[in-house]
């Protein structure tokens, strides 16, 4: 009770002066989740011109996540790693994991301990998000920290969003002439985990700049931002789904299983943002 009656006077004036063990910053984060038409996309009626010439209209969305976590990389004696800047060789890092030039995925962990000889990550704070949320309200929330938001002496690089269900609907058509089908199909994307307690369906990595040491000012307001737009479909051949008998196209059903995944690996592309605004020290 003393520590939390401690960290409000602290956001309230702005200027504490921190003593050893009570953290080098207090973060005070909020989170968005948002679906977002994209402007040069738009059609007069409301739809999403994708890169294949479909074109869809996302009608439902929502979102659970497991949790976010902000995740601080050490330094080793070769400098480390850092998701956001990978070492020659790799590339695209998202989800745990980089893709070497070869084509292997390779674990962040193999990849620190190449780069620094000791370097590594941690989780320096989790953020609990209660769901579901609607991503087409895209309210912006204030959300809690695990154990608490006094950060250490750190240099947060990483915010890691643990996707728990993803649930996408709408209809999808052809602006071809001649069109690949005709008219409209109903169309519901579900990513889940397997069940409670596995790991999450899908991980998105972003950066994040929040270094917590005695140079800086100790407030941090953290905005977390995820934004999906119609981006995700661009590479589906939507004349190749099968419709369910109910005309719609369940794409994680069996017969679309490596649209299912194909779509699960774009989604872990998708980067997070985070705007970090210093208070007074």
């Amino acid at each position: 009770m003393r520590r939390a009656i401690l960290l409000l006077s602290c956001l309230g004036l702005g200027a504490c002066t921190f003593e050893p063990g009570q953290g080098f910053a207090v973060v005070e984060p909020t989170v968005r989740a948002a679906f977002e038409p994209l402007a040069d996309r738009t059609t007069p009626d409301g739809y999403q011109q994708l890169a294949s010439n479909y074109q869809v209209h996302v009608a439902g969305a929502s979102l659970r996540l497991s949790g976010i976590e902000l995740v601080a990389f050490a330094g080793g004696s070769g400098g480390g790693f850092n998701p956001a800047n990978p070492p020659p060789g790799y590339s695209l890092c998202h989800g745990g994991h980089c893709h070497r030039d070869d084509g292997a995925l390779i674990p962040y962990e193999q990849i620190a301990a190449e780069a620094g000889g000791g370097g590594g990550s941690s989780t320096v704070v989790t953020m609990p998000v209660a769901g579901p949320l609607n991503l087409l309200a895209a309210e912006r929330f204030a959300v809690e920290c695990l154990p608490d938001c006094a950060l250490p002496q750190t240099n947060v690089s990483q915010g890691r969003w643990g996707i728990e269900s993803l649930n996408l609907e709408g209809t999808v058509r052809d602006a071809r002439v001649p069109a690949r089908f005709p008219g409209e199909r109903r169309f519901r994307w579900v990513l889940s985990r397997a069940s409670t307690g596995d790991a999450p369906a899908a991980v998105l990595d972003g950066t994040v700049d929040l270094p917590s040491d005695r140079s800086t000012p100790p407030r941090a307001k953290l905005d977390l931002n995820l934004v999906l737009t119609a981006r995700l479909f661009d590479a589906v051949d939507w004349s190749t789904l099968t419709q369910g008998s109910d005309g719609v196209v369940e794409i994680n059903g069996d017969s679309n299983a490596e649209v299912h995944a194909a779509l699960k690996e774009r989604l872990a592309t998708v980067s997070p943002e985070a705007e970090v605004t210093r208070g007074e020290r």
